[in-house]
């Protein structure tokens, strides 16, 4: 039989190496984050050179937006000072560069996170940094591919329909709003796709389950839809093809934290019946609530 004395708690990284204390945390993330800037550093200047097929890139949706439009001649991005096409490159650099340098920033992330880590958990390292750049190189390319033709239809159709109503509008697009608008989606989208790395990772650490997700699930649809509208640009259309995959992405989120996340406690499973049967018998009072009054309504109608 062990005695008090020595028994030893688990130790988080499974082994024996000395607690951090605050300030070398802090120096711990100082080196982390100058690892991360220099490869996005290193990672803008290799996009610099790729910088037209980068913006040919982004410009086919649009180019495809207007050709289905109708509208005549052949779309053209302007530039008001002789500095703004330079600061345009440097954005497409600044753009690419980012997706470029993912897998090594998500690496110094998970670097920084894994000594609070246990020893099995540390094997993920591979596979969250493989999954996290896939995921956020996905999401842009899903924003690219998706959000940006329905969002550009969506504006030069209004052009197309002033002029049938008479009224001459010529899209005149400038090079430094059109990149404002496509690099705010395209992190955007980067970033509400890392939602199920982020919710499958705390569902495997113990943080969250299933159960827990679900019951969140119907205030959820409220959390997407003020993040789409601060994460997207300041437009209806853009906020709605943002908040609906956000939404499919968390229910997604579940059926992985249901598959690989640690298993609900029996607590937490008795817990959630009883909310399920209380949710349950809250939906047959109301019910009741509402046949009671429509049977007074009609009795009051009857007697009149």
């Amino acid at each position: 039989m062990t005695s008090p004395e020595t028994e030893q708690p688990p130790d988080p990284a499974g082994e024996s190496a000395a607690v951090m204390s605050f300030w070398e945390h802090l120096d711990e993330l100082r080196s982390r984050l100058t690892r991360a800037a220099l490869a996005y550093v290193v990672a803008m200047f290799a996009a610099w050179a790729i910088r037209d097929e980068v913006l040919a890139f982004l410009w086919k949706p649009f180019v495809q937006s207007w050709k289905s439009a109708g509208l005549e001649g052949e779309p053209q991005l302007h530039f008001a000072a002789p500095g703004d096409a330079f600061m345009a490159y440097f954005k497409l650099s600044m753009i690419a560069g980012a997706a470029l340098a993912a897998p090594i920033v998500f690496y110094q992330v998970w670097a920084f996170i894994a000594p609070g880590l246990y020893k099995r958990e540390k094997r993920w390292s591979v596979g969250f940094v493989v999954f996290t750049s896939v995921f956020f190189v996905g999401g842009a390319l899903f924003g690219w591919r998706l959000a940006f033709p329905i969002s550009f239809d969506y504006f030069l159709s209004l052009t197309a329909d002033a002029k049938r109503a008479g009224v001459s509008i010529t899209p005149t697009v400038m090079i430094g709003e059109y990149l404002d608008f496509v690099a705010q989606l395209l992190l955007a989208f980067g970033i509400i796709f890392e939602l199920p790395i982020l919710l499958t990772f705390l569902s495997m650490i113990g943080l969250v389950n299933y159960l827990q997700l679900l019951r969140f699930s119907r205030w959820f649809v409220m959390v997407a839809a003020v993040l789409g509208a601060v994460l997207s640009p300041p437009d209806t259309t853009s906020m709605v093809v943002m908040t609906v995959p956000l939404i499919g992405l968390y229910f997604v989120s579940i059926g992985l934290a249901w598959l690989f996340g640690k298993r609900p406690t029996p607590e937490q499973i008795e817990r959630d019946r009883k909310w399920r049967a209380e949710k349950k018998a809250d939906a047959a009072r109301r019910r009741e609530e509402r046949r009671a009054e429509k049977a007074r309504e009609a009795e009051e109608k009857r007697r009149r």
